[in-house]
């Protein structure tokens, strides 16, 4: 006996865009939510220089800005499985890693003030055009 694979119905244009930006805006919270909280920890080096490594792992563990963080990059995973059981990687996968791109730089500007400079605007512009002729 052969078990074929069963495939589901592609879904609609506005339901897949939907997949794509739950994994994309919950993997931009998560990365940024991460950075922030690294940033407010300060340099683990350092940490662990005068409190050894258990403090390091201690100054990490107590951020809750960390757990925010990794509880987002984990709705952003299971976005993606969700995704890739309804719909094919090839569309997947580009799209929401190179607008995830883009969205981090726009959040990295935003939320923390990093000097995003006219190189990666332009790259960012150039992803977006990817992406359409990806999709078209």
């Amino acid at each position: 006996m052969t078990l074929l694979p069963v495939t589901a119905p592609h879904p609609g244009f506005w339901t897949a865009t939907a997949m794509i930006a739950a994994i994309i805006l919950s993997s931009t919270a998560g990365e940024v939510l991460t950075a922030a909280a690294m940033k407010s920890i300060g340099d683990l080096d350092l940490i662990r220089a005068h409190s050894g490594l258990k403090g390091a792992i201690r100054a990490v563990l107590t951020c809750p800005l960390f757990f925010a963080g990794v509880f987002f990059l984990a709705a952003a995973f299971f976005a993606l499985l969700f995704a890739l059981n309804h719909m094919d990687l090839s569309l997947v996968a580009p799209a929401s890693a190179s607008l995830t791109l883009v969205t981090n730089a726009i959040a990295a500007k935003l939320f923390l003030h990093e000097n995003v400079d006219r190189r990666r605007w332009t790259a960012a512009v150039l992803v977006c055009i990817g992406v359409y002729f990806l999709a078209h």
